[in-house]
């Protein structure tokens, strides 16, 4: 199997995955990867849980489609990310029912949509910005997007991410595999923060110091 085959295989399993589990529902959601020669992104209307890997959409590095089906009307958020970033090699974005909630209820703040409250979220996840609301596929949050990864690129941050207000997240990763991971561990704190009452405190500053120090957490 080549290079591109595993990568088509690994988006169709991740989204079979991530539907199956109720991340995303009927035809919300994309995900793309990162190829040599241009990148893979699930095609405009497709159903997370149903995809053929013959039928992702192709798109070269100057961004004209090559094959499979229509690109996602997001296409520009994901490339601007590749393009700020070279080590992202996978985006997976869903419209996850506690983080959108999260946003209808209120985020903690705009720059971190959640305490730190558990060390699998310090690690795994890190800082999260809430993008105030646009359209989808809206080519100013795409550009907003791309302009923080730079910055988070530069910064040599381990996982990167935003949350679209009343839309859901978008995590780039190492692979594909990697961002459906943090986003995962992105929505269950979510969960855990909308139910727990009272609201828990945060993690303290050593705690998170211990984090670092033991297992390199950049937070």
């Amino acid at each position: 199997m080549t290079p591109e085959a595993r990568i088509r295989e690994e988006i169709c399993t991740v989204g079979a995955s991530l539907y199956q589990r109720g991340y995303t529902v009927g035809a919300a959601g994309n995900i793309s990867a990162r190829l040599d020669d241009g990148w893979l992104i699930t095609p405009t209307d497709a159903c997370l849980g149903r995809l053929d890997p013959a039928e992702l959409a192709k798109v070269d590095l100057a961004g004209n489609h090559v094959s499979g089906g229509k690109p996602s009307k997001t296409l520009a958020l994901h490339q601007g990310i590749y393009q700020a970033d070279p080590a992202t090699r996978g985006v997976v974005h869903t419209h996850s029912t506690h983080l959108v909630a999260l946003t209808l209820a209120g985020v903690w703040r705009q720059d971190e949509v959640l305490p730190p409250i558990t060390p699998y979220q310090v690690m795994k996840v890190g800082r999260i910005p809430l993008i105030p609301y646009r359209r989808p596929g809206d080519p100013a949050a795409a550009a907003q997007v791309a302009a923080l990864a730079a910055q988070v690129a530069a910064l040599a941050a381990q996982v990167r991410g935003v949350l679209f207000e009343r839309l859901g997240p978008v995590v780039w990763e190492r692979s594909v595999s990697h961002a459906s991971y943090a986003l995962e561990e992105l929505e269950e704190t979510a969960r855990l923060w909308l139910m727990a009452q009272p609201r828990p405190a945060p993690l303290s500053e050593a705690a998170i110091d211990e984090l670092r120090a033991v297992f390199g957490a950049r937070y």
